[in-house]
């Protein structure tokens, strides 16, 4: 039976059997998504966000809903994990550590249009956005918060300015 364990660096690891998992010192076992369950009880809800965010291949999150969507997510994630010693990492498949995306943009896009505007001294307006792409008002906005804020980590001020929206990358 596919044993886990999970040490205090939230590593998970999975192994073939129990007794292989046993040899592992430091690390608390579970084999089940209920076991795991039991186990995740008393952390804080931000070690499953950790963990989730540490395993390879997840859109990482800054939250989950609930504990129980926590868990199950988790417990869904680690079964295509390979086996101890099968896999090409030393820690068990998941301790690849996430680099922070960069930024690299060809000046020709709509996306390197609007930072361009952005980061202007004075900022920009929401029209001024709309007229340079061809977006209307809630695709800017979206793109101002998924894109640039979520995807990119930059800071976008929001403010009005003679009763007109301007957004400024802050710096």
């Amino acid at each position: 039976m596919r044993t886990f364990t999970i040490d205090s660096d939230h590593n998970i690891t999975v192994f073939a059997s129990a007794e292989e998992a046993g040899q592992q010192t430091g690390a608390e076992r579970f084999h089940s998504a209920d076991q795991f369950a039991v186990l995740a009880e008393p952390w804080p809800a931000g070690r499953l966000v950790e963990i989730w965010n540490r395993l390879a291949g997840v859109q990482p999150v800054k939250k989950f809903t609930d504990r129980k969507t926590g868990i199950a997510r988790i417990w869904k994630a680690i079964q295509s994990l390979q086996l101890a010693g099968a896999a090409s990492e030393a820690k068990g498949g998941n301790a690849r550590s996430r680099k922070p995306r960069q930024h690299t943009s060809s000046k020709n896009t709509k996306a390197a249009q609007v930072v361009a505007l952005l980061k202007q001294p004075s900022g920009a307006s929401l029209k001024s956005l709309m007229k340079a792409t061809g977006w209307q008002a809630h695709s800017v906005r979206g793109f101002l918060s998924g894109h640039l804020r979520k995807k990119l980590g930059l800071r976008v001020k929001s403010f009005q300015r003679n009763g007109e929206r301007v957004y400024a990358i802050r710096g």
